[in-house]
Formats: structure tokens, sequence, C-alpha cells
């Protein structure tokens, strides 16, 4: 991902809001759609998808071609994990699962070259055109990369102005699904201890001029959310769109078929 597309990105962000859904599919010609249909971002999923690297490197071309942001969450907090996203060139690396600062760190030191960080050094990778970006270019550019880092659980509640006092990383995210599970009420999104925890993170990092990410089922839990002030907001799973277009239409049919 070169530097143009990502502070194009920035700059969307910083206006907002910006959609994107979460992608489980290895076809690039699904990702070429969702760019296609005007959508700002994809979070490729490394964690709960059956991509490869291999596979996310291709999804991530046909992002590229349509205008589509590609982000991708990486399955874990490791440094393998998080380096090896960037060097196929994402643009954004999404990380699960941060519940304390020490975590947050990491992710940003794994994320970054010096001095910013210690992310491994290979000039011979996609994101470096294969050595053909010169070596000062690369590094200015590979840092600019976005890192999201998930909030999705009870010690991260618990954590959450240290880990908003770690440095370097760009935009929290709320895993709504794993903090429902988190406070005792799994898979109840918009209970209202949920939404309560969600505002409290949210008004904290907009405090703090931390922009802030969310995932969303619904259109209007989409528009609720960004009524709070949430500026990155994930509508949904490819997959599962698709599966309520196909319903639609053979619902459609069958209706249409039995009026003849």
């Amino acid at each position: 991902m070169n530097t143009k597309s990502i502070r194009t990105f920035r700059r969307k962000l910083a206006r907002g809001p910006v959609f994107g859904p979460f992608s489980k599919t290895s076809d690039a010609g699904i990702i070429e759609t969702i760019g296609m249909a005007g959508f700002d971002f994809v979070i490729l999923d490394r964690e709960h998808g059956p991509n490869t690297l291999e596979t996310v490197q291709q999804l991530i071309r046909a992002a590229e071609l349509h205008g589509l942001f590609p982000v991708v969450r990486v399955p874990d907090t490791s440094e393998t994990a998080i380096g090896q996203a960037l060097d196929i060139g994402a643009g954004g690396i999404q990380v699960p699962q941060v519940s304390t600062p020490e975590q947050a760190t990491e992710v940003v030191r794994a994320a970054r070259f010096a001095p910013a960080g210690r992310r491994g050094v290979c000039r011979f990778v996609r994101a470096a055109r294969y050595s053909a970006l010169p070596k000062a270019d690369y590094f200015k550019q590979a840092n600019t990369a976005l890192i999201v880092i998930q909030l999705e659980g009870q010690e991260a509640l618990d954590n959450l102005e240290p880990i908003l006092d770690v440095p370097g990383f760009d935009m929290v995210f709320i895993g709504p699904y794993d903090l429902s599970q988190s406070v005792g009420h799994p898979g109840e999104v918009r209970h209202p201890e949920v939404v309560a925890c969600m505002r409290r993170i949210v008004r904290t990092c907009l405090r703090r001029n931390i922009p802030v990410g969310t995932f969303t089922d619904t259109p209007a839990d989409a528009a609720f959310w960004q009524r709070q002030g949430v500026r990155y907001l994930s509508y949904s799973v490819d997959m599962g769109i698709i599966t309520d277009a196909m319903r639609e239409r053979a619902d459609a049919l069958r209706t249409g078929s039995r009026n003849k």
C-alpha cells in the first residue's frame, strides 16, 4: 500500500464516517464487488476467516484495484502475524484481544520500524515492491500504515486509561460480541450493560481525540454508533450480506410464483 493511499484514507477517517464490511472469503471477486459498491475499506479477517497469507495477498491486490482500503485483522498480537500482514501490503492492521498497556505497546513495536518500533526488516517483500522501492522511502512509507487495536473484554475495560496512554496506535476498535460475552451477556450486543460499556470506551477515546470503530449488524446500529461519534463503522460480513440478499431473492421468487 502506497503512502498516498494511506494518507487519503486517513483524511477520510478524520472527516468520518467510513464504512466497510469484514470479509471471510478467499475470492478476490467478492472483494472487487465491495469496492465497486462504494465501501471505503474492507477488513480481511485472519482471526475468524479461512484465509492464508497467500490468499490475503491476492485480496489486497483486488482491494487496491478498486480504491478499497485493505485492513488485515491478524490472528493474534504476535510480531510474526503483524509483520507478515504488513509485508504483503496491508494498508492497516487490526489486532484482536488487546487487554493491557503492555500488549498495546508490543503491537506498536511490532508494526513500526525503528526508531518507532522494532519490526523485522526485509526489503524483498510486496510492500517494498520486492526491493524496487528505495530503502529510505520504504521505511518511511511502512511506518504510516494504520494500527487499530481491538478492545473487547472486561480486562481491557479495567485497563482502559493505561491502554489509551500508550503512544503510536491510530485507532481503537470495539469488538461488541466478545465484549458482550465478557460482561455476562453473550451475543446480546444491544444489552444495556454492553451498550454502556461501549459508550464508556467511545467517550473516553473521544476526550483524547482517538478515533473509534466498531462492528454493527444493521444499518440502524451503524447510525446509532455514528451518532455517538464512532467514525470507523464495520457493517456486517460479506458472506452474511450475500446470504441475506440471496434469501431475499429466493423468498421474492417463491412469493411471485405463488401469486401467479
